[in-house]
């Protein structure tokens, strides 16, 4: 149960920074004046698909509580850097984000340093 626990946290955690992507993306950039800025962040928020972002990440928290009751920080925590290959992923297919060899590499870093982690439970 501990691993769909980790899970959980992932998926709501891909979830909230894919949705804040897209939807943000919507509105487009931060003006510049501050009066302006509060207003932008505020329309922002009102944003039902944003919001449903926040709820994700409270609900990831919620997950994460769980899986710290199953596991030591330092076995679970490796895991939530799949959340970093997930959103780069996604965020190939759903936004067309460029593939570069120093992401690939990185990541294959990450990959290898979650399987290194993952064996010393």
């Amino acid at each position: 149960m501990g691993y769909f626990y980790i899970f959980g946290t992932i998926l709501f955690t891909v979830y909230g920074q894919l949705v804040l992507k897209w939807r943000i993306g919507k509105f487009g950039s931060l003006p510049e004046g501050w009066k302006d800025k509060l207003i932008f962040l505020l329309q922002l928020l009102v944003d039902p698909l944003i919001f449903s972002g926040f709820i994700s990440a409270f609900i990831a928290s919620l997950f994460w509580m769980a899986a710290m009751t199953k596991f030591n920080i330092s076995y679970a925590y490796p895991f939530m850097s799949l959340s970093f290959v997930l959103v780069f992923l996604l965020s190939v297919f759903l936004f067309q984000e460029p593939v570069t060899v120093h992401k690939v590499v990185g990541l294959s870093l990450i990959v290898i340093g979650i399987i290194v982690t993952s064996q010393s439970l």
